[in-house]
């Protein structure tokens, strides 16, 4: 019983950093020795006799206690936790606030000491009983430094933008030192940034003009004009971009690709960054990768019944292909990520290609194509067959040789997933064509095709209910003559929940084509699209207007909405 005991005891912090080749043993024993004379914990004097970093201790104390742990270098909190808890506070008990979710009522805070009662408590009392406080552990070096560096200064984009007005700070002088948090520039990016994440923006766009700064955020897939601020400020801003992205400050005639990763809102955010030589000036644009919100478990994605039994049917296929079509921007990378995080566990070995790799994923081998290293897509999945895969991502199939490639991986027991630009599921066959796959080949190896795109959801707080006039109950009722009571719909109002738009969140419309032995045999005698449209509407297939239709009188969405992103014509003759 006690040999048992034994092995089930936590292992100490000690033993930790020596398992993990961070210390000795005989380093160790100078720390505990040196511990006898001064009364510290052991992670202090292993940094202070310079046999750990602060970092390193971080992460293994984080390990050793379970616990999460952050790294304050690259962190932008939240300017609305900052304001709950005071510098004297944050001072006295050595605490920076992350992140404020006035919603959950929740408060994540960086401590050293994630254990010490005394001020967590003394912290509840300072916000109230009603915040729920989520310790996170820091280095103490770290929080001191986070403190000098967030405490003092303004953090918000008017208070900033106020500051600069006035002349207190000279923002020309900006050179790219990220040390100086004192100069403003360094924190309108950041507050510009976290504004950005806690809007839900997918992009950030820069776009300078003649005499005039414009700052646009695309939310819930339409842009929206945040800011304008005089041209002045651009050359500066654009510097701090790409400094943070790693880009060449001094090449402005010439686009660049760059990527930042910073601590935002107390969750981690990934930006890719692509600045574009313009009349006016280099156009930056940002596109916000959310891992949080990035990847959507596919019982969640708020599918109807039937579309999410058709989706489970062709996973279940062990072979074939798999294609997701739309526009960029539609969420076919999302979609696909969420089918392969369904399909994941320890008895499958997937492997993915692709361009670039957007979102990191346990258990699933992911490669970024690179032009520079020789690999492209074609040329990756010839290698990715080489490690023993049993499912395939390739990002897009853009040529004759990728999507050979595709099938031959498809043909030989491999399931694989891609997708193709095209406007529709059906669309995706003659496509296929066009590229060079004859029809004998796509036959029986095309599992299905998914078409894809976003709307935007009616904020449930303002919606408007209402009945639809002649033309609207036309597109509603379409091919229906047994109508005796129209149906109520709703339509946008606006409030200050969805900032007025009448829209709060999005949902995806999915037309999905199940190929079956019927429509194989259509494709190879070589049907038409219409006729291969017309065999699957018997066998139960929706459109994406009809899609669209349902959940418009499911009350979910708007009839503008649909006609925005979905062809609508057919149902108007």
């Amino acid at each position: 019983m006690k040999t048992q005991n034994r092995a089930n005891k936590p292992k100490r912090l000690g033993e930790i950093l020596i398992d993990e080749g961070v210390i000795t043993e005989d380093q160790l024993h100078i720390a505990l020795t040196e511990q006898k004379k001064v009364d510290l914990p052991l992670g202090k004097l292993l940094v202070n006799l310079g046999f750990a970093t602060e970092a390193i201790m971080r992460s293994a104390l984080g390990e050793a206690l379970e616990q999460d742990s952050v790294d304050l270098s690259n962190v932008v909190p939240d300017p609305e936790a900052i304001k709950l808890i005071s510098s004297d506070m944050a001072r006295k008990h050595k605490v920076i606030p992350l992140n404020y979710d006035p919603a959950r009522g929740t408060l994540s805070i960086a401590m050293s000491d994630t254990f010490n009662l005394f001020t967590l408590d003394r912290i509840r009392i300072a916000v109230g009983q009603h915040i729920d406080i989520t310790p996170v552990l820091a280095g103490e070096t770290e929080i001191s430094n986070a403190i000098d560096q967030f405490y003092g200064y303004e953090l918000s984009i008017d208070g900033i933008l106020r500051e600069i007005e006035t002349g207190e700070a000279d923002y020309n002088d900006y050179q790219g030192d990220i040390e100086e948090y004192s100069q403003p520039l360094v924190r309108l990016v950041d507050v510009m940034l976290a504004d950005a994440v806690k809007r839900g923006a997918s992009d950030i766009h820069f776009e300078p003009e003649e005499s005039f700064l414009r700052i646009r955020y695309r939310i819930d897939g339409v842009l929206r004009q945040i800011r304008s601020l005089h041209k002045t400020y651009w050359s500066a801003i654009a510097v701090r971009l790409k400094v943070m992205s790693d880009m060449n400050i001094a090449e402005t005639r010439a686009p660049q690709d760059g990527r930042i990763s910073r601590l935002i809102i107390g969750r981690q955010i990934d930006f890719r960054v692509a600045s574009q030589p313009t009349i006016h000036g280099e156009n930056i644009v940002l596109r916000v990768l959310d891992r949080e919100k990035g990847v959507i478990a596919l019982d969640k994605m708020e599918l109807p019944s039937d579309s999410m039994r058709k989706l489970k049917i062709m996973m279940a296929r062990p072979e074939g292909i798999i294609l997701v079509t739309g526009p960029t921007g539609s969420g076919k990378t999302t979609t696909l990520y969420s089918l392969l995080n369904h399909i994941s566990n320890e008895q499958v070995n997937i492997m993915t290609l692709e361009d670039p790799v957007e979102y990191p994923f346990p258990l699933i081998r992911q490669t970024s194509v690179s032009e520079m290293a020789g690999m492209d897509f074609s040329n990756g999945i010839k290698s990715l067959m080489r490690q023993d895969p049993d499912i395939i991502l390739v990002g897009e199939i853009r040529d004759e040789e990728t999507a050979e490639m595709a099938f031959r991986a498809a043909m030989t027991g491999h399931q694989v997933f891609s997708t193709l630009h095209t406007n529709s599921a059906i669309g995706a066959l003659p496509r296929l064509r066009d590229i060079g796959i004859i029809p004998e080949i796509m036959a029986g190896n095309i599992i299905g095709v998914v078409a894809q795109r976003l709307v935007r959801k009616l904020c449930k707080y303002c919606k408007e209910q209402y009945y639809p006039d002649e033309d609207e109950q036309h597109l509603l009722y379409y091919e229906r003559n047994d109508v005796t009571q129209v149906q109520a719909i709703f339509r946008p109002r606006g409030c200050k929940a969805c900032d007025n738009t009448g829209y709060k969140g999005r949902m995806a419309l999915l037309e999905i084509l199940k190929m079956n032995s019927e429509l194989d045999d259509m494709l190879v005698r070589g049907a038409t699209a219409k006729e291969i449209k017309e065999a699957a509407y018997k066998q139960g297939f929706l459109t994406l207007a009809d899609d669209g239709i349902r959940h418009v009188m499911n009350g979910v969405t708007s009839l503008q909405e649909i006609s925005r992103v979905a062809d609508l014509t057919e149902r108007m003759s």
